[in-house]
Parts: structure tokens; C-alpha cells; sequence
């Protein structure tokens, strides 16, 4: 062996040693049933609570399309990614941005995908905090008998960042398969409480399915409001391929199968989960709903505080989700680029620091 040969040897060893070690590569033992539940806790999220506000903003008619089309198409977008994690023979494109350096090249395609990754991981991670601080703030408020001391929301959203700083410090998507899990489970429950409980309160006196809006240009602003509305609520895309990659593949059996089965059953919950919430809360409580239809919910309190303790712990196992690419990302740039020594006092800063970000 030469002296050249060596040294790519030594690199390829290296790089090799560097993705065993990077969250994302470093367990690839996953099965379905761990592709469904990361995906299910991945897609219904807190943003379902407010897929009624987006009907009112938007109208039966459309909403109910913009609705339904949403599922469809990202049904199809996202069996499209799983064909494409392994559409080249004998490799696999285990994170977003090595799929669009495969299409735009190694340096066009990080500046295209990267950027608008760490948009909407970093983006729902945030709206995660705030989401628990607000969950955490109404249950305090509804247990809290007069005089009641008020707290800021910052500090509850302090408490949620607490739990974040210990959790984050898990290896790889794998170590987080409990945390997943029960995100999933509180995921399903939450959603079901809202219809129930939206079922249960009825259709409320003097309902109006007009738009919200009486000007052009606030109708104009709450159908582009609904339109994001529901983007926010199908955003688990942004995960897809490093949760594919958790799964083994080999030539005999590639990853495609398990991880198509688990696409199929998350689906099939998310559909489950936000129809019902959107139809039967726009139903019940029109152009009058809330943002979150919880907060439409006042009674019984002991359901509201449930659900909202569900809507905590399922944000819980959203945010290691979402941020678990984000870790995967700056790990590899202080590693590879900086060449700093992996371990777990580098995982320690790079994480706390993102989490305290």
C-alpha cells in the first residue's frame, strides 16, 4: 500500500468511525413500528389544535379541500422521499442535504437544503417551547385557587427547556424510541379530546360559518394565515430521511419496506387525528373558534388540564425529533470541519447550547 493509499485509508476509517458516532447514523436497528411513531410525533403536533382556526379563516369549502389536498399531496411527496433514499445503487442518503448535493452538487445543494431545513426544524422547536410554556401557564392558571400568584409564560417555557437539557443529551434517534413513543400515544390522545370534548360542549348559540374577515384585504391575509396554518401542521417532512436511516438496509432487504409500512400507518393516524379535530371543531364553534381549540374548551377542567399535560409531554418527544438533525448537523461541523474530538464533553456544549439558544 502506498503512501497515498494509506492516507485514504486512514480518511475513509476516519469518516467512518465520525458516522457511527453522528446521531443520525450511529443505530441502524429501527424497525416499522419505529418509522410510524417517529412520523406520527413528528406530524401531529401542536399545530392540529388549531386546524379549526384555519377552516374559519378559510371557509368550509376551501378549507375542507386545502385540507384533504394537503394529505394527499404530501402522502405522495413523502413516499417520493422514501423511494429516494436508496434510488442509487449501494448508497444511501441517510440526511436531506446529501439527497440535494446528489441533485445540485456538493456545495449548491447544502446552501439550497440546509438553510430552509434549519428553517422549519429550528422554526418548530421554537414554537414547540412556547407551546409547552403556554400548556404549563394554562394548567397552573385552571389548579391555582385565588389569590394566585401570576407567572410569567418565560418561566414556564424555562421549565420545558429544563427537561430538554437532560434529554437532548441521548445519542441517536434510537435512544429517544421511548420518548417517540409516548410523544405519538399523547399525540392521538390530545387530538381525541379535542373533537370529544368539542362533541360533548355541542354547537354553540348564534354559530356564523361566514369567513372571519368582512374586508378584502383581511380575507386575503386570514386565507394566506389558514393556508400556513395548515403547512405548520404537515410539516413532519423535514425528518424523513434521517428517520429512514435508523433503519437497516441491505441488499437482499432495503430500508424501503419497513419504512413505507411505518409511512402508511402514521397516515392513517394523522388522518385520524386531524379531520376529526378540524371538521368537528369549526362545526361546533364556527368563525368563533379559538386559535387553539383547547382554549375554546373551558369545561370540564380536569379534561382540559389532561389534555393540555398530553400536549406537554407529546412536545416533549417532538422537540428531540426536530432537533435531533439540527444535533446531527453541528456535530458534523465541529467535527469534520473544525475537527474537534468527538465525545460527550463536545455533544454537552453543542447541544446545551442549542437548546439555551
Amino acid at each position: 500500500m502506498g503512501y497515498n493509499d494509506a492516507q485514504v485509508h486512514e480518511k475513509s476509517e476516519r469518516d467512518k468511525a465520525i458516522e457511527d458516532w453522528l446521531p443520525v447514523t450511529a443505530s441502524r436497528k429501527a424497525g416499522w413500528m419505529h418509522s410510524a411513531f417517529h412520523n406520527v410525533t413528528a406530524m401531529v403536533g401542536a399545530g392540529v389544535l388549531s386546524l379549526p382556526y384555519a377552516l374559519a379563516e378559510l371557509g368550509w369549502g376551501p378549507g375542507a379541500t386545502i385540507l384533504i389536498l394537503s394529505w394527499v399531496i404530501t402522502s405522495y411527496t413523502l413516499w417520493q422521499m422514501v423511494e429516494m433514499h436508496e434510488m442509487v445503487p449501494g448508497k444511501r442518503f441517510d440526511r436531506y442535504h446529501e439527497l440535494g448535493q446528489h441533485v445540485f452538487g456538493e456545495k449548491l445543494g447544502l446552501w439550497i437544503i440546509i438553510p430552509q431545513q434549519l428553517i422549519v426544524e429550528v422554526g418548530c422547536d421554537i414554537v414547540y417551547m412556547v407551546t409547552a410554556g403556554k400548556s404549563l401557564q394554562k394548567i397552573h392558571h385552571m389548579l391555582c385557587k385565588e389569590p394566585c400568584k401570576d407567572i410569567k409564560l418565560s418561566f414556564f417555557i424555562m421549565m420545558f427547556a429544563a427537561v430538554q437539557f437532560v434529554l437532548s443529551q441521548s445519542p441517536d434517534f434510537n435512544s429517544i424510541t421511548i420518548v417517540s413513543l409516548a410523544a405519538a400515544i399523547m399525540s392521538i390522545s390530545y387530538s381525541t379530546i379535542a373533537w370529544g370534548a368539542s362533541i360533548h360542549k355541542g354547537i354553540q348559540p348564534n354559530i356564523d360559518y361566514g369567513l372571519k374577515a368582512s374586508t378584502t384585504t383581511g380575507k386575503v391575509f386570514n386565507f394566506l394565515s389558514g393556508l400556513g396554518d395548515i403547512a405548520f401542521a404537515y410539516a413532519g417532512h423535514n425528518v424523513v430521511l434521517e428517520i429512514q436511516a435508523t433503519i437497516p438496509s441491505t441488499p437482499e432487504r432495503s430500508s424501503k419496506k419497513p419504512m413505507m409500512m411505518g409511512v402508511t400507518v402514521a397516515y392513517l393516524i394523522v388522518a385520524l387525528c386531524y379531520f376529526p379535530v378540524a371538521i368537528i371543531g369549526y362545526w361546533m364553534f364556527g368563525n368563533e373558534v379559538e386559535d387553539n381549540i383547547l382554549l375554546s374548551l373551558q369545561k370540564p377542567s380536569w379534561l382540559i388540564i389532561l389534555a393540555n399535560i398530553f400536549v406537554i409531554v407529546h412536545v416533549i418527544g417532538s422537540y428531540q425529533v426536530f432537533a435531533m438533525p439540527v444535533f446531527d448537523m453541528l456535530e458534523t461541523l465541529l467535527v469534520k470541519k473544525w475537527r474537534c474530538t468527538p465525545g460527550l464533553p463536545l455533544r454537552l456544549i453543542a447541544r446545551s447550547a442549542y437548546v439555551g439558544k
